[in-house]
C-alpha cells in the first residue's frame, strides 16, 4: 500500500490545491517500510490527483480540498481521508491502526481563490 500526505513542516498541509510536497509512505504488513517526500514542481489544483495516480498512491491524507479534486481522486481510485490535522507521521500511524479521525465532508472554503506570494 502507498499512502500520500499533503505535507509541510512535518504536518498535514491544510490546503490540498496548494500542496508543494507530498510525503509518501510505502506500507507492507501494516508497517511503514519507507517514507520519502516528493515535490509537486509547482503543480497545483487539478494536476495534483494525476501526480498521485502516477506515483501509484492508494490513499491520501490531507486537510481540506475542493470538490473537483475530490472527484479526480475518486476517479483515480485513491481513497481519501480529508479534514485531518496534526503531524503527518502520526496521521499515517493512526490510519494503519484504524483510529484516524477524518472528515469526509471537509471542503476547501477558499476554492477559487488565487495564491498569493507563492
Amino acid at each position: 500500500m502507498r499512502i500520500a500526505v499533503s505535507y509541510a513542516e512535518g504536518k498535514v498541509y491544510q490546503h490540498f490545491g496548494h500542496t508543494v510536497r507530498f510525503k509518501i509512505y510505502d506500507v507492507e504488513g501494516g508497517e511503514v517500510r519507507l517514507a520519502t517526500t516528493v515535490n509537486t514542481n509547482g503543480s497545483s489544483g487539478g494536476a495534483l490527483p494525476d501526480i498521485l495516480r502516477k506515483l501509484e498512491v492508494n490513499a491520501l491524507i490531507c486537510g481540506s480540498l475542493g470538490t473537483g479534486a475530490k472527484r479526480a481522486l475518486a476517479d483515480a481510485g485513491i481513497r481519501l481521508y480529508s479534514g485531518v490535522t496534526g503531524e503527518a507521521d502520526k496521521a499515517v500511524e493512526a490510519l494503519l491502526k484504524g483510529s484516524l479521525e477524518f472528515d469526509p465532508d471537509a471542503v476547501c472554503r477558499r476554492q477559487g481563490e488565487r495564491r498569493s506570494g507563492s
